[in-house]
Order: C-alpha cells, then structure tokens, then sequence
C-alpha cells in the first residue's frame, strides 16, 4: 500500500498538505501512532506516523517542530498524519518543516479516528499480500512485533488471537482441540459447545488449520474460523505459527508439572509392607504439585487400547479433565503400572459423570487407536490416596470388562451390584473361580451340561421359583425339580442355603 492511496479512501477524508508524487507513491510498511518530541528511537522504516500534535504550542520556537520531522526523515518514515482534534488546525510551521524535510503531510480530520486509519492500512496491506507468492510476511511488522513481546511474557492463546485479529476488524476465530474444547476464542466469537466443535473440526463447516506442535491425538490445537469469517490464507498461517510457539511453552509447563506428578503417585504407592503410604511423603508431594495437603480428591486411572500407550492414556486424560469446568489436577505417565496414567483431581461436583459425558468425543479423535477406559475412586483424603489408586484400577478392570471394545469411564459408586463388582476381578481369577464353583457344568461339549446351566441360570433368576421356572423355560415342574437336583450333585451345593445360591449365582456372571 501507498500513501496516495490512503487520500483515494473517502471514508478517511484525509487532506493532503505537502507531498510530491514520487514520495506519495512509497510502499507503507506500517503504523506507529506518536506524541513524543523525538520519536526517532521508536520508529521504523516505511511507516507513517500518527500524531495529535500534543508534543506542540503554538509559542513553541520553530526548532522543536524542525526535531520532530527531522527524526521522521532520518527514521525513513513515509508520510506524517497530522490530527486537527487538538489544535483545530495543523500549524503552519509543521507543514514548511515537512516540506524541507521532504516528509509528506496529511491532515486528519477530527471526525476520523487514528483507529480507522490503522484498520484500513492493514486491511489493504493483508489484502495485497495475501496475493503474493511466499516468502513474504503476512503479519505487519509492528504486529508481528508486538505478538513477539506478548510471547516473550507468556500472553496467553486469547491475548494473542486478538491481537493478530483486531486489525482485520477481530472476525470469529476459535482456537479448538481434536475433541471440541476451546482453548481461546476472540470476543467476536460466541461460545462454542465441545461437540459442535468437533464436529466442525471434522469438516462441516468453516475453515480448520491445524497446529504444527508435538501435540498428542486428544489433545492437538486447530485454529478454527466459522463458515463466513474470512481471513487471507497467508495470514492465517502466520498467526498459526505464533500460536505454535505459545503451544510449546504451554508443553514445557506441563512437562515439568507431570514430573512432580510422577513422584506423587510414586509416594502413594510406596509404604511398608502391610502399612500404607508415607502420608507426610504425600502430603508434600500433593504441595510440590500445587495441590492442597488437606484436600479432597478422587483418583483415576486410563488406559488407551489395553496395556499400550501410557502417554495417549496420559493426554486423553489431561484432555478430559481440562474439560471440567475449574477442575484442578495433575497427570502422571511414570510409577504406574503397564500402559496407565494416573490422575488426582481435587474433588468437585460430579466430576466423574463429566469425565463421562466428554470420553465419546475423545474416542472420536482417532477409532483407530483402540478403546479409550477409565476407572474413578471414591472421594478421599490426602492419607487414602494409596486406597484410592487401587479402587480407580478396579473400576478400570470393570470398564475395560464391560465394554471391551468401546469407550467407557466406570466409577466406585457404579460397582453397586454383584455382576459389576465381579467385572473388576481379573479375567483369569474369574476363569478360575467359575471353573471351581461350576465343576463339570462348564463343560462345552456336553448338550446335557449346557441344559442344566440355562435350567440354573433362569432358575436364580426366577428366585428359585420352581413353578415360574417351569413356565419360563415351557416344562413340567418335575423337569425342573429333576435338573436342579442334577445341578446339586454335580457342583456339591445345595440350592436350598443362601450362600450357596450366591456362589452359584457368581459363577455364572464369571463365564
């Protein structure tokens, strides 16, 4: 963009009071807005230059004017924008001064803000770029600047989405993970529900780039503009590669977080034999990990696809809890057993029924990766949290029992009956314990064995109802007093004694 272009702009209104053409046709590079006597240290070349003229009286002596154009010229300023708002005209002398400097002058009128002129700058000079073959920045260097400090003071994702945006007049823009959450958003934007989102992510509306990081499936940023929000490509990128930058730090932060993670589960599953953990081991760990000593706090522990994949299990994890509304935890990849994470999260409100409501869109990320599990433990104190670890992997051996080959989060509270307490116990414990109770009722080749497993099974089912029995499985009462008396003898119970029917009754839920 030129200047003659920015007097071409009705919608400025700018009047052009000194300028020859060749100058009037240099390229802009920028915007800097300045009310210091000498702005020369923080001006750069190519950039017009805004100011209220707030530095200058009317009883100034002629010198000061001269300074203040003098380090225009020498900065290699294009142009000087003079406001009338505080003067109500531009002085006489500052317009003999830029004609001597050779500094192009151009009055703003006080209904036109420096704003506007700012806007149309960059919305003319992405425009123009964004017709351009690479390399070629997109970002004006002020703000790529500017986003370069806010990266340096750990601005966080919105601070800097906003920043990039605002110049394009700060259209919609989200800032989403694989499984719909937002990380940031402009204020244009509204908010986004986590499984529309991920539906958009999957390519139903809008545009979607993805962040170039070492992120994990779950968890990957996508910069995410709404069908009819428009931003040149190149820019987008460029903002991308910004944005990229905030995600590695925030990765070395969580990095650090997961070692002091680590070491606190270490402390909860490590004690003397027939003692639990160290307490005050644990109560330090939980304050090197930020989290409060006497708190409350639930364990769970995830596995991605079986024994594998410790560190997607961690992710789908973090990823699940960062759902929760103030959810406070941590997540740890180290002292666990075969390919778990294990979290400890300060306890909320159905916190688990969260987790739940969120694992389906984290499944959806990637089908392929093997079924996501997760099991919760009751709320505890800091002095259960060794407890707490044993009753999150039950439940895990009762989610992964249960559904084998989908996703599912189980907790402690859910294991109220006898099928879901058993769907805990270990696959052969359960093998070996029906084989045991159930003799050579188990046996798979023998019809006449199978006959008499259905006859038991719908018999207890029935609360040992002989006539209901009967007519459930269409035969004479006699029958089925025959079949029970067979059961009887083949598995040594007595179906007659309460604690028998039970065993019974577990055998056939262990198969």
């Amino acid at each position: 963009m030129h200047v003659g272009h920015l007097l071409q702009l009705d919608s400025l209104d700018l009047t052009l009071l000194w300028g020859e053409e060749s100058l009037l046709g240099r390229e802009i590079s920028g915007v800097t807005a300045t009310d210091l006597e000498d702005p020369a240290r923080f001006l750069q070349e190519g950039e017009v230059v805004l100011s209220g003229l707030v530095w200058w009286n009317p009883g100034d002596a002629r010198a000061k004017t001269d300074r203040f154009v003098s380090a225009l010229r020498t900065s290699g300023a294009t142009a000087l924008l003079a406001g009338e708002e505080t003067h109500g005209t531009v002085p006489g002398e500052l317009i003999d001064s830029c004609r001597e400097h050779r500094v192009p002058l151009l009055a703003v009128p006080a209904r036109t803000s420096f704003r506007a002129i700012t806007e149309a700058v960059y919305l003319r000079q992405w425009g123009d770029l964004s017709r351009l073959q690479a390399p070629h920045y997109a970002l004006p260097e002020n703000v790529r600047t500017e986003l370069s400090r806010l990266l340096d003071r750990g601005a966080d994702p919105g601070e800097l989405l906003d920043r990039a945006l605002a110049p394009l007049g700060g259209p919609p823009c989200y800032l989403l993970t694989s499984s719909g959450r937002t990380v940031a958003r402009t204020p244009s934007a509204p908010a986004l529900p986590a499984d529309r989102a991920a539906l958009s992510l999957r390519g139903a509306t809008g545009t979607t780039l993805r962040i170039q990081a070492e992120s994990g499936t779950y968890d990957a940023w996508h910069l995410h503009l709404p069908a009819g929000a428009e931003v040149p490509p190149c820019v987008l990128h460029e903002i991308a590669e910004v944005v990229a930058q905030s995600r590695h730090d925030h990765d070395r932060r969580r990095a650090a977080g997961r070692q002091a993670a680590d070491a606190l589960v270490a402390a909860m599953g490590a004690g003397v034999t027939g003692l639990g953990p160290d307490t005050k081991a644990v109560e330090g760990a939980l304050r090197a990990c930020g989290l409060r000593a006497e708190g409350s706090y639930r364990v769970l522990v995830a596995t991605v696809g079986g024994t594998e994949g410790r560190t997607d299990a961690a992710d789908a994890l973090t990823e699940a809890l960062s759902h929760a509304a103030q959810a406070t935890f941590v997540v740890s990849t180290g002292g666990a057993e075969g390919g778990e994470a294990v979290a400890i999260v300060e306890e909320q409100e159905d916190i688990w029924r969260q987790l739940g409501d969120v694992w389906p869109l984290l499944a959806e990320c990637e089908p392929k990766t093997g079924a996501l599990h997760a099991g919760v433990s009751a709320p505890c104190a800091a002095a259960g949290l060794g407890a707490a670890l044993g009753q999150a992997r039950y439940a895990l051996a009762a989610a992964r029992s249960t559904s084998p080959g989908a996703a599912r989060v189980t907790a402690v509270e859910e294991l109220s009956t006898l099928e879901s307490l058993l769907a805990g116990v270990p696959a052969e414990v359960r093998a070996a314990y029906c084989a045991r109770t159930l003799g050579p009722l188990t046996q798979s080749d023998s019809a006449s064995h199978a006959m008499l497993l259905e006859t038991l099974e719908v018999f207890l089912a029935h609360n040992c109802s002989w006539a209901r029995t009967a007519e459930a499985l269409h035969l004479h009462v006699n029958t089925v007093h025959y079949r029970i008396e067979r059961v009887e003898v083949l598995t040594g119970r007595d179906l007659s004694r309460l604690d028998h029917k039970l065993d019974l009754r577990a055998a056939l839920l262990c198969r």
